[in-house]
């Protein structure tokens, strides 16, 4: 392979020294000055950037802590777009996927972050539910419910939605927390917490697009072993409203 030409070779010892300059000297030559004007500048928005998308994350790391987490994706992470708004996608990849955790990390590390970078994502979410051919007003159970394209949702084997300074569990509970993020007509962001049935309900409407609500709802009785179909279509049916009044659920589709 052929040597990379002179101005490469200063532009990726440029940039090695601004994402690890304790690893990482500068390029010959440039007065240090002019390069910490750098160092501070890149460093200091991306803390900017990220400590606004993940504020909880954030909080109970503490500043030390938290600026070393940070410092830690600028050097080892290779971020895949250009774009500023989706950093935070890439450092929630990277605590997914690179980052080697240690015992006094917490747990719920990658759960957390992933949490708080959904309420960015939607907010600036181009998916619209204007194409959707649906009746806002149909009945549930008759008709194919439709999920909005503004809704997420999310399991977690920590609850997220509770972490707090106050609040730090160190082990996971039995039962997986299911979370729906969600974008409203008017643009309000929202969450609510779901039942294991009532996810699974959800989700297998958000993969539908043929049977009817209380199809959908009879079959998830055999599928979890429910007793009595006739009590959960009525249990179902009152969750599916209460969805839909959320705009969770948009309405059920229009007959071609």
């Amino acid at each position: 392979m052929a040597e990379r030409p002179a101005f490469q070779r200063r532009q990726y010892e440029f940039a090695a020294h601004i994402r690890d300059p304790d690893a990482n000297p500068p390029p010959a030559g440039i007065e240090d000055r002019r390069m910490a004007i750098y160092r501070e500048l890149f460093y200091n928005n991306l803390l900017s950037l990220l400590g606004s998308t993940f504020p909880v994350l954030k909080k109970i790391h503490g500043r030390d802590s938290w600026r070393r987490l940070i410092r830690r994706f600028m050097a080892a992470h290779r971020s895949e777009t250009p774009y500023f708004l989706e950093i935070p996608a890439e450092f929630v990849d990277f605590l997914q996927y690179e980052y080697d955790a240690s015992d006094e990390d917490f747990p719920f590390l990658a759960e957390l972050a992933h949490y708080e970078w959904a309420e960015l994502a939607l907010s600036v979410s181009q998916e619209s539910n204007e194409e959707l051919d649906v009746d806002p007003d149909g009945d549930l159970l008759a008709g194919i419910p439709v999920m909005s394209r503004l809704a997420w949702l999310c399991s977690y084997r920590y609850p997220v939605h509770r972490i707090a300074e106050d609040f730090l569990p160190a082990d996971a509970p039995e039962t997986p927390t299911f979370l729906v993020v969600y974008r409203k007509s008017d643009d309000d962001l929202g969450f609510t917490e779901l039942n294991p049935v009532t996810a699974r309900l959800l989700e297998r409407i958000g993969e539908n697009d043929s049977q009817t609500g209380e199809q959908l709802i009879v079959s998830l009785a055999d599928e979890i072993g429910y007793a009595d179909p006739t009590a959960l279509i009525a249990h179902a049916l009152a969750a599916m409203q209460d969805l839909r009044a959320a705009e969770i659920i948009v309405g059920v589709a229009r007959s071609s």
